[in-house]
């Protein structure tokens, strides 16, 4: 059995709230799938969207005031303590939309959430739902630990960006999008630090892992249902592929 792991980011499942004509057509589209191949097996990894973002802003909102009626309350105060905090934040986001996405399913996905890629010994059905697992990192991460663990060669990155840019373009006119990338130059791009919230294409610490394993990442808009289903065919598509070039 062949298996495809999709990295579902949270701001196309939940940009503020459940987008539920997303989850309608990418529901059908995924099911459709499934019974045109029926020798491969989907595990889906579910970010944390808008959601985890309204609730990490609150709890700094908080902390910056308590700090500032509190003076001694170091652990408010301290960066590492509140991006801890956040990442927590965010990874209860992900377990939320991912027991959605698990609902929306039904018989397809037989086994509870995965929260730790580790532990996951095999998968029963022919839909594995993910979430997050622990601070350091986002649910990229998570989704290719999970294609280390059941041979899966390349990861699908699906969020609410058709391709990666040379910057951001919403800063720089002049970015210019990619086909390809190689790992090298993409990791210059994104860095290696993880900060909860990061807005990046992938996950720096997902990055590192992902090239330490040679992995191949395909980056595209999860809400060009067609563009997602001729990813998963082996067709043609709008996107960026990261991979090592020879």
């Amino acid at each position: 059995m062949k298996t495809k792991v999709l990295s579902v980011g949270g701001s196309i499942i939940a940009p503020n709230e459940p987008d539920v004509a997303f989850l309608s057509d990418f529901c059908k589209m995924v099911t459709d799938y499934l019974v045109s191949n029926s020798e491969t097996r989907l595990i889906l990894v579910a970010g944390g969207g808008g959601p985890a973002r309204a609730y990490q802003n609150a709890y700094k909102n908080v902390a910056l005031t308590f700090t500032e009626n509190q003076k001694n309350a170091a652990s408010y105060a301290d960066e590492a303590a509140v991006n801890y905090a956040c990442d927590w934040i965010g990874i209860m986001a992900t377990r939320l939309n991912a027991q959605l996405l698990k609902t929306i399913f039904g018989s397809l996905c037989q086994q509870e959430v995965v929260t730790d890629p580790t532990k996951v010994s095999d998968f029963t059905g022919r839909i594995l739902i993910a979430a997050g697992w622990k601070p350091g990192f986002s649910t990229d991460n998570d989704a290719v630990l999970l294609a280390e663990r059941f041979k899966a060669d390349t990861v699908v990155n699906l969020s609410n960006i058709e391709k990666v840019y040379t910057d951001d373009p919403r800063k720089n006119p002049n970015a210019k999008p990619l086909d390809t990338i190689s790992w090298a130059d993409f990791r210059k791009m994104v860095g290696d630090e993880w900060v909860p919230g990061k807005n990046c294409p992938f996950d720096p610490i997902a990055s590192r892992k992902a090239q330490e394993l040679q992995l191949t990442v395909i980056c595209a808009g999860g809400k060009n249902i067609p563009n997602v289903r001729a990813i998963l065919d082996g067709g043609e598509y709008i996107g960026t592929t990261i991979k090592d070039i020879s």
